[in-house]
């Protein structure tokens, strides 16, 4: 399919006197790479940004949620130490502490961030943006930048419109640079951020309670392992609430109300993770004529082109999917498609992800429930198990694997683990899945013994097989 974008070099009818090739408006992941990846074109490129470079993956966000994951799961560990000889007496945990050197890393992080676009010859610009034309931004109102092409990568924020009062909530934001660690913390919602830092600060020792309004966590997950998920947070000891009809948050002296249904529930903190809404205010698209979505994302087609020409968006302000990985991909794809002549586009379907929960949920490619939609029909391989490291200490908590198989094809569809390690596991079997391996291929594949990972490759027998209505 060919594109508008294709052979997007400047043209006869574009202004010669524009001093940038591109400017992108964001300098979180998918913005900072466009950039980079622009300027090693031979591109004049410049970035505007109006808070800190690395944005919500690395400032407030990714990077920051597993360290603290890490140090949850240290405190497991140290439980788990006693049956391996090791003796640990009175440890205990400073969320000051971390606090204090998650705040020097993320510092150590963002100058990197600086030095790679003043190495790439990247100008950057501080303040607020605002689209005036396809072809001119203004910072705060006072410089005016003009460039041949605008790229829009400004990432979302949380949402505040879900429950009445919820504006008394914490953020992920929030929660993140807390110094101190809340005896009572309630969670709001059941994706991502809810259910990593659910567990999270269970681990850590907080008391968490979670209310969501669908009988399962995670939705978009495949079912089977979105209930696994959930047995596995309760065995950890977070409380969880499904089905909750949540009616307000108030502030009632030292305590944060959340009421669900007919009873209220108290707690040092709540935390707000009922989604993400794209950062697209104070922008000027509405002006520009930039077409929105229904949920106020910007719409792009599969070349990550607006209704606008030369004004262009990848990562999460189009809410084709949240990932960081993903923006970076896209934005990669667009510039190379600008300023190299290539037709690159992002495969959506095939991308990998994972929840740092405790135990952590990984998958790729389709679930199950997809799947059975698209497909004919399916063989359901699937295993659960104590790791031999788990078994060793005299511990409860099970990994569970579930290959999807195609039946006419023999094709992986799609592979999910719950469990320890998953995510690096995952991330190497998506290139396999990413290239159309059969079972056939896990089949002859010799395990490494002894691994959690060699079940992957060693499960025989169909647990069940699947047919399309």
């Amino acid at each position: 399919m060919n594109s508008p974008i294709a052979n997007a070099h400047p043209s006869t009818t574009e202004p010669t006197n524009a001093p940038f090739d591109l400017v992108v408006i964001g300098g979180g992941s998918g913005g900072v790479a466009s950039a980079r990846r622009a300027a090693a074109h031979g591109a004049k490129v410049a970035l505007i940004e109006k808070d800190r470079l690395g944005g919500t993956c690395v400032i407030r966000g990714c990077v920051p949620k597993k360290l603290m994951m890490y140090a949850a799961k240290f405190g497991r560990e140290l439980a788990e130490a006693a049956p391996y000889g090791w003796t640990v007496d009175n440890a205990q945990f400073s969320l000051a502490t971390w606090q204090a050197n998650k705040r020097v890393e993320i510092d150590r992080l963002e100058g990197i961030y600086n030095r790679m676009l003043e190495n790439s010859g990247v100008v950057v610009y501080r303040g607020n943006a605002s689209i005036r034309d396809g072809r001119t931004v203004m910072v705060d109102d006072l410089t005016e930048i003009h460039a041949k092409r605008i790229l829009i990568a400004t990432g979302a924020r949380a949402n505040r419109h879900a429950v009445p009062g919820i504006e008394q909530a914490m953020t992920s934001d929030d929660l993140l640079d807390l110094s101190v660690l809340p005896k009572r913390l309630g969670v709001l919602g059941a994706g991502y951020i809810a259910l990593e830092f659910a567990s999270i600060m269970q681990g850590l020792g907080s008391e968490v309670t979670v209310f969501y309004r669908d009988q399962l966590p995670l939705r978009g997950f495949d079912r089977g392992m979105r209930a696994k998920l959930a047995d596995a947070l309760v065995a950890q000891g977070v409380c969880l609430m499904p089905g909750s009809a949540m009616r307000s948050v108030e502030k009632q002296d030292h305590a944060t109300v959340v009421f669900a249904g007919d009873t209220a529930f108290e707690f040092d903190a709540v935390l707000n993770a009922t989604g993400r809404s794209p950062n697209v205010h104070g922008l000027g698209l509405e002006a520009l004529g930039v077409a929105l979505a229904s949920d106020g994302a910007i719409a792009v087609n599969e070349w990550s082109e607006t209704s606008v020409p030369n004004v262009y968006a990848v990562g999460d302000v189009t809410n084709r999917m949240a990932l960081t990985p993903v923006a970076i991909a896209e934005g990669r794809a667009l510039v190379d498609n600008l300023f190299t002549g290539t037709q690159r586009t992002v495969n959506h379907a095939s991308v990998a992800t994972a929840t740092f929960t405790m135990p952590p949920l990984s998958t790729v490619g389709l679930t199950e429930e997809a799947a059975a939609e698209q497909y004919g029909a399916l063989r359901i391989y699937e295993t659960e198990f104590r790791p031999m490291k788990v078994a060793f200490a005299g511990g409860t908590s099970k990994t569970a694997i579930k290959v999807i198989v195609d039946d006419a094809s023999d094709r992986v569809l799609g592979v999910h683990m719950l469990g320890d390690d998953s995510p690096e596991i995952i991330q190497a079997l998506a290139v396999a899945v990413t290239m159309g391996a059969t079972k056939a291929d896990l089949d002859r594949t010799i395990a490494v013994h002894p691994t959690t990972a060699e079940e992957l490759v060693l499960l025989r027998e169909v647990s069940r097989r699947v047919t399309r209505a």
